[in-house]
């Protein structure tokens, strides 16, 4: 059973770590869900590359947007 130490570490990553991923991922226009992938070292690194080259759905709805 965990201590009170390790269930520190566990939320400052959870806070440090997801919470802000799942921001960029929903502002991006994919589900924030995603964002628990950096939990794991692998998938995180497909996670960075995949937010780096992906097309994001809600940059291509603004630039679909026709001008006012």
């Amino acid at each position: 059973m965990p201590g009170f130490f390790e269930m520190m570490i566990l939320s400052s990553i959870l806070l440090i770590g997801v919470v802000p991923f799942w921001m960029i991922c929903s502002k991006a226009g994919f589900p924030g869900w995603i964002s628990l992938l950096i939990l794991f070292p692998v998938l995180y690194i497909g996670l960075l590359f995949f937010l780096a080259f992906a097309e994001w759905p809600a940059l291509q709805e603004r630039i679909n947007q026709d001008p006012i």
